[in-house]
C-alpha cells in the first residue's frame, strides 16, 4: 500500500512510512552517527530520497530493505562529512575488521564485478546458520556493538567476537576461492 502511495505521488506515503518504519530507520542512522538529532535528519532525508527514487523503483516486496539501504548510506555519508579529519571510531573499527577479507576498490573495476562480489557475499551468508548470519548482519549492516549483539541473542561477548572472527576468515577464504582476493 505504501509503495502504491509513493507511485501515485501521494504525500500520505511519507506519513505511513514514518509510522511503520521511522523508528527502525532512525535506529539504523543512530547506530552509525551516535547522535539522535542527526539520526532524525537522516530519517527525514531518507523519506525525501525514497520520494525521489519511487518511481522508477517499485520496492513492493522489500520496502524496508530499500529504505534501510538509503538511510544507512545517508548516515555513513553524514558521518564521513562530519568526521573528515578524524573518523568515527566505531565506523573505523568495523571497516578495519572487514578490510582484510574484502578486496580493495582497485580490484573491483566495474559495476558487474561489484555486483558479483555482493552476490558472493550473499551466497556465503545464505549458507551460514541463521544465528551466525544474524550476528554478522547485526554487526556489519546495523553497526550493533558486540555487547548489543550478545544481549540480543543471549550469547557471551566472547562467543560473539569468536563468531565474527571465524566468519570473517571464512568469508575471506570464500572470496579467495571465488577469485576476488589474491
Amino acid at each position: 500500500m505504501i509503495v502504491d502511495l509513493f507511485l501515485a505521488r501521494d504525500e500520505a506515503a511519507i506519513r505511513h512510512t514514518a509510522e511503520k518504519y521511522g523508528g527502525r530507520l532512525r535506529g539504523l542512522a543512530q547506530a552509525v552517527l551516535n547522535d539522535r538529532a542527526l539520526a532524525e535528519e537522516c530519517e527525514n532525508d531518507t523519506y525525501l530520497e525514497a520520494w525521489n527514487r519511487i518511481p522508477p523503483h517499485e520496492p513492493r516486496t522489500y520496502l524496508f530493505a530499500f529504505l534501510g539501504r538509503i538511510a544507512r548510506h545517508i548516515a555513513i555519508d553524514r558521518c564521513r562529512k562530519q568526521n573528515a579529519e578524524k573518523r568515527s571510531a566505531a565506523v573505523c573499527e568495523l571497516t578495519a575488521e572487514l578490510a582484510e577479507c574484502l578486496p580493495s576498490g582497485d580490484n573491483v573495476e566495474s559495476e558487474w564485478n561489484a555486483r558479483a562480489l555482493a552476490q558472493a557475499i550473499n551466497d556465503f551468508l545464505s549458507r551460514c546458520p541463521s544465528a551466525r548470519r544474524d550476528v554478522f548482519v547485526r554487526r556489519y549492516w546495523y553497526f550493533d556493538s558486540v555487547e548489543q549483539i550478545s544481549r540480543r541473542y543471549g550469547f557471551s561477548q566472547s562467543k560473539v567476537k569468536t563468531t565474527l572472527f571465524r566468519m570473517r576468515n571464512e568469508l575471506k577464504e570464500e572470496l579467495r576461492r571465488e577469485g576476488f582476493l589474491e
